[in-house]
């Protein structure tokens, strides 16, 4: 199931993490593919386990206390992500140590605990060398299983899985046809064309064609540097209804559930954001972007507008789109190989050929071109969006006189979203001038003199 081709290396394959492989229920296989495992990490059950030391522990729980003042076992066991028998032994070990005391008894065999004086002392030491206080992280080898666990390279999504991918947009079967291989690669992708036919919208949904949701750590140890990988602005928890509790209560909790990632960056990229970046203050690091979008999708869009040269941009990711690991430079200088297990897509409206050359084109293997709609197309559009914003009528007569008079007259081209955008219009003219939502020639003349004013 781990393969050095999702760099992962023989030591690491050998000393997997404590995880559990289930099978899918029978409802959610897809009748066209076999039946397909799934990761779910389980609690550790000591410290070795959990690849933690004892002080990485004592420093986490002395913290946890210097910011709240007291709290029982189990909730700085809470607070840490591990189970409360395993932080046990840590705390009367600290209590014995006298750096902390009982406070008051809690539940049955908790205690409510505060800091001694030489604890305060012992845990400002800890805060001045990281400041972080939370989720105790997981060990760079169970972060490395787990993503080759979770691969989207063992993962071969097919004609149903596209279609509900792509379900609440106007695509046709020649696009699903092209775009079925290139994402069942893997591997890196080109979609180019005008704005505005849905380049953007087609590479937020490919990440749905890979399944549902997948398990990353809070926070990683990557020799002994914390690295804070979860990011709620790119990352987004799920829980799964009516699902037992005895299921649950066996989850590492320092890992999360998560929707398969889609990481998208436009013009704002820096290539300071494809690195680990270090902050002196805290003394806390933050995953780089590939990291927060493997076992998902990372959307670089508007390629070519970045702050950098593409050439640039596209010599930093030569090496991760081949060999499907990257490296990244800790505080220390340090070198480390993280896995880059991800679709790659760069969206662009401009072709390819004009951006890069043939040489760095050969490593992105599928270039797509999202085309203008057709006439047929452009109509359904306009009824599809008319349905969705509420008009009560969409008269055949009044979308003719827009593509001849709007259109054809003056030689101009589809997009895919302009009936969305020019429905918006006529929505907001007719209720500011609170008459029925139907489309006339007058708000058709309207939303055009407005949209199209420096177009």
């Amino acid at each position: 199931m781990l393969q050095s081709g999702h760099g992962i290396d023989n030591r690491i394959a050998r000393d997997l993490p404590s995880y559990t492989v289930e099978r899918l229920p029978k409802e959610s296989q897809s009748i066209s593919q076999p039946i397909r495992e799934f990761f779910r990490p389980r609690k550790p059950g000591d410290l070795n386990a959990a690849g933690l030391t004892a002080s990485q522990v004592e420093g986490l729980i002395l913290k946890t206390l210097q910011g709240v003042g007291t709290g029982s076992g189990r909730s700085i066991a809470s607070e840490l992500g591990l189970p409360f028998a395993l932080l046990l032994d840590e705390l009367q070990r600290l209590q014995r140590q006298k750096l902390l005391m009982y406070a008051n008894v809690a539940d049955i065999g908790d205690y409510d605990y505060s800091l001694t004086e030489a604890g305060r002392s012992r845990a400002r030491e800890y805060s001045d060398e990281c400041a972080y206080v939370g989720s105790a992280p997981v060990s760079y080898q169970d972060y490395v299983a787990g993503v080759a666990a979770q691969s989207i390279a063992v993962e071969r999504p097919q004609v149903e899985q596209l279609r509900r991918a792509f379900s609440d947009l106007v695509i046709s079967d020649e696009m699903l046809g092209v775009l079925g291989p290139a994402i069942n690669s893997g591997r890196g992708m080109f979609l180019y064309g005008s704005p505005g036919n849905g380049k953007t919208s087609i590479a937020e949904r490919i990440t749905r064609c890979f399944g549902n949701s997948i398990w990353i750590p809070r926070v990683l140890d990557l020799g002994g540097q914390l690295v804070k990988l979860f990011d709620p602005s790119v990352h987004e928890p799920i829980s799964v209804p009516n699902e037992p509790l005895y299921r649950r209560a066996d989850i590492d909790a320092r890992w999360v559930e998560i929707r398969r990632p889609t990481v998208v960056v436009g013009g704002e990229l820096t290539m300071d954001r494809l690195e680990i970046r270090y902050d002196k203050v805290s003394r806390i690091s933050e995953a780089s972007l590939q990291m927060k979008a493997n076992n998902g999708t990372l959307l670089i869009d508007d390629f070519g507008r970045q702050r950098m040269a593409p050439v640039d941009l596209l010599n930093r990711m030569i090496i991760p789109l081949e060999k499907r690991y990257d490296f990244q430079t800790l505080s220390n200088g340090k070198n480390i190989r993280v896995p880059f297990d991800q679709l790659t897509l760069f969206s662009t409206n401009l072709e390819p050929k004009q951006l890069v050359d043939e040489a760095f084109l050969r490593r992105i293997p599928y270039k797509i071109q999202v085309t203008d709609p057709d006439v047929s197309t452009f109509r359904h559009l306009f009824q599809v969006m008319a349905d969705k914003l509420g008009f009560d009528k969409l008269p055949e007569d009044s979308i003719d006189y827009l593509i001849e008079h709007h259109y054809n007259r003056v030689n101009r081209p589809f997009r895919s979203c302009q009936p969305r955008d020019l429905l918006q219009q006529a929505r907001s003219y007719c209720l500011y001038h609170d008459q029925p939502m139907v489309v006339t020639r007058e708000i058709i003349d309207f939303a055009v003199g407005s949209y199209f004013t420096t177009m």
